[in-house]
C-alpha cells in the first residue's frame, strides 16, 4: 500500500469523527435561524434575552475550550469526549423542558459547557499518521461547513413541524447518536501522540497571544461571528415582516448556501494558487461590510434582505475557509495546535458578544440598529485588514527523527540552511522536528533525505 494512502482505520477514525462533529454542530447551528422567531413565544421573552441565549453557548464554549483540550491529555480524548456530548445532551434536555426564555438560556449555557472540539481534533491525531493527517482534519473542515448549511436549512423546517420544543429534543438525540460512535465506531489510540502541531502546549499560550499577525487573525474570526449571531437576531423575523413566512424561510436559505458553496471554490484557488490570501481576505471583509450595509439600508423590501444574506454568506464562507489556512502559515513552528486553540476561543467569544450584544441593539432600537452597528464593526475590522502582511506560503510538517539521530543545534542549522525553510523548531523530549516549509520547493521527502545524510 502507499504509504500516503489512508489505512481503513484511520478512513473509519475520521469518518466517525467527523461524524461526531457534524452531529453537534448540526445541533448547535439549527437553532440559529428559528430562535428569534419561535423563541419570542416563551414566557419573558425579549429581544435582548433571546440574544443572551443565542450568545451564552458561545461564551461557555469559550471559557471551557482550552481547560478542557488540556485535562483530554489526564483523562484521556475518549471520556473527556462523551463527557461534553452529555453535558450538550442534557443542555438540550432542559431548554426542551422549558416554557421560559430563562430556562432555554440555561439550557444553551450547559450545552456550551460540553467544549470538545479540541479533544475531537487530539484524538483524530492519535488515530491517524502524520502524512495522512491533513487530509483527515480537510474532511472535517469541509463536514463543518457541510453541517452548518444543512443546519440553517432543516432548521426551520423541523421547528415548523415540532416546535421549538421539539428541535431541542432532536439535538438531545442528536448527541447520544454522538456518544454511540464514540463508543462504538471510533477506534481506541493505543498511545496518545505528543504532536505540538494538532495539540495545544502548556507555555506556549503566550507566543501564540504575543504574535501580531495572529492576533489580527484571531481578531477575523471574532468579527465573523460576531456579525453572523448579530445578523441573524434581526433577520429571521425581520424576514417575516417582509412577507417571508418562517416556514418558508428554509427556502431562502437553500438558495443562499448553494450559491455561496459555489462560490467559494475560485476565490479559495485565487488566493491559494496565485497566493494573493491578504487580497481575497481584504476583499472578503469589504464583501461583508457592504451585506450589512444592504441589510440596513433594506428595511421591509424583500428582495433587498434577500440580496444582503446571499451577499453575507459569500464573504463568511469565502473567510470560514480561509482563516485556517491563515492561521496554519503564520503560527510558529510547533504552535500550530496552541494557535488554533485559541483560534476556536476567539470564535466561540464572538458567537457570545454576537448574540448577546445583536439582542441588545434589537430590543432598543430594531433591526436598522443592529446592521448599522454590524456595519460599523465591519468598517473598523475592514481598516484593521489593511494594516495586515502577505502571509508566508508554507505548511507545517512534524519530521519524526529516525533512531540514532539526535535533535542537535547542528541539524537545526543545516535545515534552516536548506532553500525554502522560513524557520525551526527542534523538541528534543520527543525527537520531533518542527519544520514551517514551501512544500512547492521542498517536499517531507527532501526533508526525510536531508535529514538521514
Amino acid at each position: 500500500m502507499n504509504d500516503f494512502t489512508m489505512t481503513r482505520g484511520e478512513r473509519r477514525a475520521t469518518w466517525a469523527l467527523g461524524s461526531v462533529f457534524s452531529l453537534r454542530m448540526l445541533g448547535m447551528f439549527m437553532v440559529l435561524p428559528v430562535l428569534t422567531t419561535y423563541g419570542m413565544s416563551l414566557a419573558g421573552a425579549s429581544e435582548a434575552l433571546i440574544g443572551l441565549a443565542i450568545g451564552i453557548y458561545g461564551m461557555t464554549q469559550a471559557l471551557l475550550q482550552i481547560p478542557f483540550g488540556l485535562l483530554s491529555d489526564r483523562i484521556g480524548r475518549k471520556p473527556l469526549i462523551v463527557g461534553g456530548l452529555l453535558m450538550f445532551a442534557l443542555g438540550s434536555v432542559v431548554a426542551a423542558l422549558s416554557d421560559s426564555i430563562w430556562g432555554v438560556i440555561v439550557g444553551r449555557a450547559l450545552q456550551g459547557s460540553g467544549a470538545i472540539s479540541a479533544a475531537v481534533m487530539a484524538l483524530l491525531s492519535d488515530l491517524t499518521r502524520e502524512q495522512n493527517r491533513t487530509k483527515a482534519m480537510a474532511f472535517i473542515g469541509v463536514s463543518f461547513g457541510i453541517t452548518f448549511a444543512i443546519a440553517m436549512v432543516t432548521g426551520p423546517l423541523i421547528t415548523h413541524a415540532l416546535g421549538l420544543s421539539g428541535l431541542f429534543w432532536l439535538i438531545a438525540l442528536l448527541a447520544l447518536a454522538a456518544i454511540a460512535l464514540v463508543i462504538w465506531a471510533v477506534p481506541r489510540p493505543e498511545a496518545h501522540l505528543q504532536n505540538r502541531e494538532s495539540a495545544m502546549v502548556r507555555g506556549g499560550f503566550r507566543t501564540v497571544l504575543t504574535n501580531p499577525r495572529l492576533l489580527k487573525l484571531n481578531l477575523g474570526i471574532l468579527c465573523v461571528h460576531t456579525l453572523l449571531m448579530s445578523s441573524f437576531v434581526a433577520l429571521p423575523p425581520l424576514l417575516e415582516q417582509a412577507g417571508l413566512a418562517r416556514e418558508h424561510q428554509w427556502q431562502a436559505y437553500l438558495a443562499t448556501m448553494l450559491i455561496a458553496f459555489v462560490s467559494v471554490v475560485p476565490f479559495i484557488i485565487y488566493a491559494e494558487k496565485r497566493r494573493q490570501m491578504k487580497r481575497v481576505f481584504q476583499l472578503c471583509v469589504l464583501v461583508m461590510l457592504i451585506a450589512e450595509l444592504v441589510l440596513w439600508q433594506a428595511g421591509l423590501q424583500l428582495w433587498g434582505l434577500l440580496a444582503g444574506l446571499q451577499i453575507f454568506f459569500i464573504g463568511f464562507n469565502v473567510m470560514e475557509a480561509l482563516l485556517p489556512s491563515l492561521i496554519s502559515k503564520e503560527s510558529p513552528p510547533g504552535y500550530k495546535g496552541t494557535a488554533m486553540g485559541v483560534y476556536s476561543t476567539s470564535q466561540f467569544i464572538g458567537v457570545a458578544i454576537g448574540g448577546s450584544l445583536g439582542g441588545l441593539l434589537y430590543g432598543i432600537g430594531g433591526a436598522a440598529l443592529v446592521f448599522g452597528g454590524c456595519a460599523v464593526l465591519a468598517l473598523l475590522w475592514f481598516g484593521v485588514s489593511l494594516t495586515m502582511q502577505e502571509p508566508p506560503y508554507v505548511s507545517s510538517l512534524r519530521i519524526v527523527l529516525p533512531e540514532g539521530v539526535a535533535p542537535t543545534p547542528v541539524l537545526e542549522q543545516k535545515v534552516r540552511a536548506c532553500d525554502g525553510v522560513s524557520a525551526v523548531l527542534l523538541v528534543a523530549e520527543e525527537r520531533s522536528l518542527y519544520v514551517k516549509v514551501d512544500t512547492k520547493h521542498l517536499s517531507r521527502s527532501d526533508l526525510e533525505r536531508l535529514i538521514a545524510t
